[in-house]
């Protein structure tokens, strides 16, 4: 290193982030950093409410208000999709290669891309760094605090088209609207059975495998349910 290369990095400032420890050249790369971890988005789309950490992404999206074309030079080589931006481009090869480079050093699960590995690591950590500002819950992902919050405001956005029902969740809309087609995804490996949730397959594939995971505490009898358990432990009291 040179004596001018040796000014210039004792003179270089860096800028912790005080939550994970990262460092960055200029303090604009810490304040978007730190939204990684407060889930701000503080651009937001005045059509659709659609909101971004960063201002770059919310005027891309516009173009797709405005009916300009969106110029996307970046196409996937095996299904033809095409991305604006090289990076997305990159992730959406992942899904045919099967390809995940973002690897737990926990566990060793793996994920194609880097935030969803971040998520994953506070089940290990048990970070939980999106807290509820209405009651003590606090949650590892934005989008659990969301969806809890909903239980405080009574908000219903997912509405069934068959009946009058609303839900607090896709999820569970989903799971109601089968109770209309009779639709049947979730299918048992062992026998013909199939169920509507993924849940009820769950605990069929108990009487197959044996696996009983719920343990009384008092006398060490285990079930295959919870319901099973709550039930034989009113015995004890």
């Amino acid at each position: 290193m040179s004596e001018l290369e040796h000014i210039g990095a004792q003179t270089r400032k860096t800028f912790p982030c005080e939550i994970c420890g990262k460092s960055f050249s200029h303090k604009g790369g810490l304040n978007r950093h730190y939204r990684t971890h407060t889930g701000e988005r503080p651009y937001s789309c005045n059509m659709c409410g659609k909101s971004f950490t960063q201002n770059a992404p919310l005027q891309v999206h516009l173009r797709s208000h405005s009916g300009v074309e969106i110029v996307k030079p970046f196409s996937c080589d095996i299904c033809g999709k095409t991305f604006s931006r090289k990076a997305d481009s990159q992730r959406h090869v992942r899904t045919h290669s099967g390809e995940r480079p973002y690897m737990c050093e926990v566990c060793n699960k793996s994920f194609t891309q880097k935030g969803p590995l971040k998520i994953h690591l506070r089940s290990h950590t048990g970070e939980k760094p999106y807290s509820c500002q209405l009651c003590e819950a606090s949650f590892s992902r934005l989008s659990s605090l969301k969806i809890h919050l909903r239980t405080h405001s009574g908000e219903k956005p997912f509405a069934c088209e068959m009946c009058d029902r609303s839900f607090s969740e896709n999820r569970i809309l989903n799971e109601h609207v089968r109770t209309h087609t009779g639709e049947k995804p979730y299918s048992c490996i062992f026998c013909e059975s199939s169920f509507a949730q993924k849940s009820s397959l769950k605990n069929h594939l108990r009487i197959h495998t044996g696996e009983k995971p719920y343990t009384c505490q008092v006398c060490g009898t285990s079930f295959r349910h919870n319901g099973t358990l709550k039930d034989h432990m009113k015995r004890h009291t």
